[in-house]
């Protein structure tokens, strides 16, 4: 492991980080910071996964 001797004595592996604004900080401009799935879409959908299953576990206890 580094000592962080070097520029900015920054510890540990993979150089620099970026800076982000606070607007990246808190998710806006997805697009800018990496993209990927919107948070909202992909927790909504996640939600209606665990109901389904939820339901068919129901209906499978009572036959």
């Amino acid at each position: 492991m580094s000592k962080g001797r070097g520029r900015n004595r920054m510890l540990g592996v993979g150089g620099q980080r970026r800076n982000l604004s606070r607007g990246e900080l808190r998710g806006g401009r997805a697009q800018a910071s990496g993209g990927g799935t919107d948070p909202v879409a992909a927790k909504k959908e996640l939600l209606r996964k665990m109901r389904e299953r939820a339901e068919r576990r129901a209906a499978d206890n009572e036959e």
